[in-house]
């Protein structure tokens, strides 16, 4: 029985232990079921705060995004409208220039009744002025091509005020009047006096004009030369040139009339041009017009040079065609002298190097011994005219 009992025992020991060891593991598990119901307990408890935490930040999240979206489209639209406007500015003062320009041109066409050409045209708005290069007023129909006037600089400043008006008040304007071309046609008819500006000044009574009032308070002008050319004495025109290069002031000049007659009458008041219409202009106008001639300005000057990037040959060439054109030629070409007769003048060339492709031409004139720049002054001005 003892030895029954043992193996038994023996037998029921391990039997035991896993039973205890299975017990263990089944209260280890329940225990951890227990935590995990807890736990879950407490999650079921904490789940609706949690769930409006979340509800709430990302709420507030989609607000955030959408305030930068909005600010996002905002700052993107500002940036558009300060491109255009930006754009706009910078178009306008590119364009406004060009569009004045052409109104200026077409004006200045109209008033004169002679096709205008202005090279630059600058408004400032903020200093109230006005700069213009290269005005050309080419001559009037029944005339040779060429320029008339070349005011190589018109700086003004104007009266916004004033402008605004519709009063045109300069209270300063200067003008350069680099060249003016006078041309007598074969009719003999001379072209300032077919301005249409001119004619307007004639027809002054007929009524009350229509035109903006206008005031220069002070006006300075300067006369550079005229060139004259005579086509009614034959085909080649008797060519004269006037360097009158002098500087004149103004008060108070009160129409386009006036201010046209000063341009066009000072430089041949100068150089002692009679026998045009646009003297009566300006004396209806209460001009000062008699010409004063210029024999104080080239006293004791006869000639008349100019530098040119030619060679020896071609100015000696072109010197000895524009003479033989004239009349009679005595030439000596290894001394670069040609003589000849020009209007009952004595008119002697000569050419001179100065360096490579640099030579001087030299023209004088006499006429009974009496010095005739014009005719030195018109031969130079064609020798020129052929060299270009």
């Amino acid at each position: 029985m003892s030895i029954i009992f043992l193996i038994v025992t023996v037998c029921a020991i391990p039997l035991i232990i896993l039973y205890i060891l299975k017990m263990g593991k089944v209260k280890e598990a329940e225990k951890r079921n227990q935590e995990a119901e807890r736990h879950e307990a407490s999650e079921r408890i904490m789940r609706p705060e949690r769930k409006l935490h979340e509800a709430e930040k990302k709420r507030w999240e989609d607000e955030y995004w959408e305030r930068q979206e909005k600010r996002g489209l905002a700052m993107k639209k500002a940036l558009i409208v300060s491109a255009v406007v930006i754009i706009s500015i910078l178009a306008i003062g590119i364009l406004k220039d060009q569009i004045i320009k052409s109104v200026i041109t077409i004006a200045a066409t109209e008033v004169t009744g002679a096709p205008v050409h202005i090279d630059g045209f600058s408004l400032g708005v903020f200093n109230q002025s006005v700069r213009i290069s290269g005005f050309k007023m080419y001559n009037p129909k029944g005339f040779p091509r060429g320029t008339l006037v070349y005011l190589s600089k018109i700086n003004v400043t104007y009266d916004l005020r004033a402008l605004l008006k519709k009063k045109l008040h300069l209270p300063s304007a200067e003008i350069e009047l680099k060249e003016m071309g006078l041309i007598k046609n074969a009719q003999g008819q001379l072209n300032v006096n077919e301005l249409k500006v001119m004619k307007r000044g004639e027809q002054k009574e007929a009524g009350p004009s229509k035109q903006m009032p206008m005031q220069i308070g002070i006006l300075k002008l300067g006369i550079g030369k005229i060139v004259s050319k005579d086509y009614s004495s034959g085909k080649e025109p008797l060519v004269y040139v006037y360097d009158v290069n002098i500087h004149k002031t103004y008060k108070n000049i009160t129409s386009i009339q006036e201010l046209a007659a000063l341009i066009m009458i000072e430089p041949m008041k100068a150089a002692g041009i009679q026998g045009a219409q646009i003297y009566g202009v300006a004396m209806a106008a209460g001009m000062a017009v008699l010409p004063v001639g210029i024999a104080a300005t080239f006293a004791g000057k006869d000639s008349a040079q100019q530098e040119f990037t030619s060679s020896l040959e071609n100015a000696y060439d072109a010197s000895l065609a524009v003479l033989k054109r004239k009349g009679r030629v005595t030439e000596n070409r290894p001394a670069g002298i040609i003589t000849g007769g020009v209007d009952s003048a004595n008119v002697k060339i000569q050419i001179k190097k100065k360096a490579v492709d640099k030579i001087e031409i030299i023209v004088s004139a006499r006429k009974y011994l009496f010095p005739q720049p014009k005719i030195a002054g018109g031969v130079l001005y064609e020798i020129a005219e052929k060299l270009k």
